[in-house]
């Protein structure tokens, strides 16, 4: 970005002095040679294109080598800032291209990853969380506009219709984890659904609804979840007023950016050192500072304040409270 800013207030740079060569040939006729404006011009313009017209009136002896001086300055300036034009324009198509498959190159090494369909206010939000917890993802956006800023914001995109079967599969659906459909209606949205469940049937859908109403028709076309922003904004300032306190508290711990508190969600690994221990001999409260709140275990049953003589075991979820330094260690031990 920054060459290309550089290059560009070169070309203008140089734009800029050729015309004022341009102004200084014809003041220098109108000076040496007593012709009008339009004549000492054209007569400038002539000279530095080298089309060979021919004088437009019989030049003096110090005329011609005021002419034999502007070919030699203006017609090396003018070929100069021709070449620099040329080059501005090849080296910005060389790198748009190179650019493009260096992204094509880094979605194709994609696994695992999430595919965020729509990067309204909404996709660009979860975008923004996404990667603060360092999730790989992928954006699809038919709006070309957006273009400069999924450039800026340095996320790896593809533009053209989610709902189509090539884009989808570009963006690695069948590799992929999981898909957002945040698309501008709810019309979209469920097309969408039904083509990536079509492509990956084993795919994690999550939609994005405008109302109740359309929840239905979601579930119907194979969403795994879906939420709508108008009703969860409005159920959350509700609970601003009921529970402020509360609020705050998962406020500050669903924040990845938050140093004092976090919660977080572990899998179990087999490989763990913790692995079929119970929870009060893990010393995970005495040697991480953390509080355990839940487990869910592999048959997806939830177990809110698990008690000490509760097992962890491997394929097991652990949710835990903390700092999120010791989240990080306790991460490493329970998935090493």
């Amino acid at each position: 970005m920054k060459d290309v800013m550089n290059s560009s207030r070169h070309i203008i740079a140089s734009i800029f002095f050729w015309f004022l060569i341009v102004i200084a040939g014809t003041i220098g006729y109108m000076v040496i040679e007593g012709w009008n404006l339009i004549d000492s011009f054209y007569m400038t313009v002539i000279t530095y294109s080298t089309v060979g017209y021919g004088e437009v009136h019989n030049i003096s002896k110090a005329g011609e080598i005021y002419t034999m001086f502007l070919i030699f300055l203006g017609v090396g300036f003018y070929l100069y800032v021709a070449s620099a034009i040329i080059q501005f324009m090849v080296e910005g198509k060389i790198r748009l291209i190179m650019g493009r498959r260096k992204l094509d190159w880094k979605i194709n090494r994609l696994k695992d990853h999430y595919v965020i369909c729509g990067y309204g206010r909404i996709g660009r939000v979860l975008c923004e969380t996404l990667k603060d917890a360092d999730i790989d993802f992928i954006v699809i956006d038919n709006d070309e506009r957006l273009r400069p800023t999924m450039d800026a914001d340095r996320v790896l995109y593809i533009c053209g219709n989610a709902a189509d079967e090539g884009v989808l599969l570009k963006a690695g659906v069948t590799r992929a984890k999981g898909i957002v459909a945040a698309l501008a209606t709810d019309t979209d949205n469920v097309f969408l659904i039904l083509t990536a469940k079509q492509l990956a049937p084993h795919i994690k859908v999550m939609a994005r609804a405008s109302g109740r109403g359309s929840k239905i028709k979601f579930k119907a076309a194979g969403a795994d979840f879906v939420e709508s922003p108008y009703e969860m904004g409005a159920i959350r300032m509700a609970q601003r007023i009921i529970r402020p306190s509360v609020t705050s508290f998962f406020d500050q711990a669903f924040t990845s950016k938050s140093k004092d508190i976090q919660m977080e969600e572990i899998s179990v690994s087999a490989s763990s050192p913790l692995n079929n221990v119970m929870l009060k001999d893990s010393g995970i409260r005495q040697n991480y500072d953390l509080i355990i709140i839940a487990i869910k275990t592999s048959d997806d049953a939830m177990m809110f304040n698990p008690s000490f003589k509760t097992w962890i075991k491997a394929g097991e979820t652990v949710l835990a409270v903390g700092e999120p330094k010791n989240l990080k260690l306790l991460e490493k031990a329970l998935n090493p």
